[in-house]
């Protein structure tokens, strides 16, 4: 059974956006009272945060799908769609996000820290912010864009101060064991440790943590038994420390052979770029365990050989505890040293510079592009794939309503730059896209049916006349009454009708 993992790939998919609402008010005597239609919620994003409380990306590996909460609807009488639940997914401290293509995305290397892996969509806006003094009664409402959706690659490397390395059963996770508060998992059969173990030493007023390196063997580094898997687990260890066992009864091993072949492993080893070598880094020699009579003497003809290589060498045992004080503090100093350097390289750093986006830049682009059946125009950058997306094609106001956007934002005018004229084929978006034969001037049907985009007459209408309206109204009524008479009176004079005596 699977019990340690530490790299796993886990596929996201953050929440989408909720429409957008097309309503419109009623109220007593005016039943078209202007729009009201309120704007989707937002999807939910997935954030990534460092918890040490979590020790194994073994979770990930089990269900490595995730998915955050959708955004909700937007309604009428201006109420607004519910914003889709945040996903955290905590993971242990020490673990760096890549990209599909193997680019670090970010290093977790401090409890809390948070990243946003996926973006949740965008809410559509509602008819009723969608409203200005030119579109009183939009007749469409925008809808919601998709979430981020992708495969990342989760990476942990464990934090450490010094890496024990060495062959397998060296008793490193022994050592662990007696050095600190640990309990790994020991036995006298090779590859025992299958996972890093992790162990806190306290000596003095000192504090640092240990690990082992399981499974170094020679060819580790090309992928030969467990090395290759727990290699990357090192690269963070400021010093190293070589187990070395003076008691194998293995036939042509000994202690110098075994320290150059894992000499040999780690220099072959890659490690990122900016970082020490692994060969470069302070180093420690333990011979161990010299409780045995054989493994003493073993160790005392070996040792003048090793100091004579410039290494600091360490006559220990797990067992009797014999020479595991003076090796603390000896790792103790190499930590508060390389702890040093550390506050002076973070110190001197340079300051981070954030550089303003260039004011010509248009935030988009027109890339033409040729094939079989003639030349067209891609158009490419966030915000027009973001408009087509939250476009409803079956609403002819709400491609009227896209128009309008493209060409304010300049589209138009960059096409004809581009050489595109009436009925050129233009697509929005990488890939397939949105395909439209393009038209400089677009007018939609519901604008000969009903005047100007975004306008509704049945809205604007207002039967209800003012006072002056009605006192305009009132005196040409009375005129016109007056000039009656006055033509029945000449019609009289003239003799062409008389009144009846009777």
């Amino acid at each position: 059974m699977v019990t340690f993992v530490d790299q796993v790939q886990v596929h996201l998919q953050a929440g989408r956006g909720g429409n957008g609402c097309v309503s419109i008010r009623r109220e007593k005597f005016k039943p078209l009272a202007g729009p009201d239609g309120g704007a989707g919620g937002h999807g939910g994003d997935i954030v990534i945060v460092a918890d040490p409380q979590v020790t194994t990306l073994l979770e990930y590996h089990r269900r490595p799908h995730r998915s955050a909460e959708n955004g909700g609807y937007g309604a009428g009488d201006y109420r607004a769609g519910t914003n889709g639940a945040e996903l955290l997914l905590p993971v242990p401290v020490g673990t760096v996000v890549k990209d599909a293509d193997g680019e670090t995305l970010v290093d977790l290397t401090e409890p809390g820290e948070r990243f946003l892996a996926a973006k949740g969509g965008i809410g559509g806006l509602g008819n009723h912010a969608l409203a200005s003094s030119k579109r009183k009664a939009p007749g469409f409402a925008l809808l919601g864009t998709e979430g981020w959706s992708g495969t990342l690659t989760l990476e942990l490397k464990t934090i450490a101060d010094v890496a024990f390395v060495g062959y397998p059963s060296a008793g490193k996770s022994s050592l662990i064991a007696a050095m600190s508060a640990a309990k790994p998992k020991i036995a006298d059969y090779p590859f025992t440790t299958l996972h890093p173990n992790l162990g806190v030493v306290q000596i003095a007023d000192h504090r640092f943590t240990v690990a082992d390196v399981p499974g170094l063997i020679e060819g580790a580094s090309e992928g030969k038994g467990l090395g290759l898997d727990f290699l990357r687990h090192v690269e963070r260890c400021s010093a190293l420390l070589h187990v070395l066992d003076c008691a194998t009864l293995e036939p042509g091993r000994d202690p110098l052979s075994d320290l150059e072949v894992i000499q040999a492993e780690l220099a072959a080893y890659p490690v990122p770029e900016g970082q020490t070598p692994l060969l470069e880094r302070p180093q420690l020699i333990a011979l161990n365990k010299i409780d045995v009579p054989e493994a003493r003497e073993l160790a005392d003809f070996v040792r003048p050989e090793l100091e004579a290589r410039g290494h600091r060498v360490f006559e220990i045992s797990t067992v009797s505890h014999e020479g595991l004080r003076e090796l603390s503090f000896a790792l103790a100093e190499l930590v508060e040293a390389a702890r040093e350097r550390e506050l002076a390289e973070t110190v001197a750093s340079p300051r981070v510079v954030l550089q303003p986006r260039a004011v010509d830049d248009g935030g988009f682009r027109v890339v033409p592009e040729g094939g079989s059946y003639g030349t067209l125009y891609r158009v490419l950058g966030a915000k027009p794939e973001r408009w087509v997306e939250q476009t409803d094609f079956t609403n002819d106001e709400a491609v009227g309503y896209l128009a309008d956007r493209l060409q304010k934002l300049g589209v138009e005018d960059a096409l004809v730059k581009a050489g595109a004229t009436a009925g050129s084929t233009v697509v929005i978006g990488p890939g397939a896209g949105v395909v439209f034969d393009w038209e400089p001037t677009v007018t939609s049907a519901a604008e000969v049916q009903m005047g100007a985009r975004g306008s509704d007459l049945r809205v604007e209408q207002n039967e209800r006349r003012t006072n002056k309206e009605r006192r305009v109204g009132y005196h040409e009524r009375m005129d016109a009454k007056a000039e009656a008479r006055a033509e029945l009176e000449r019609e009289r004079a003239a003799g062409m009708w008389q009144e009846d005596e009777s």
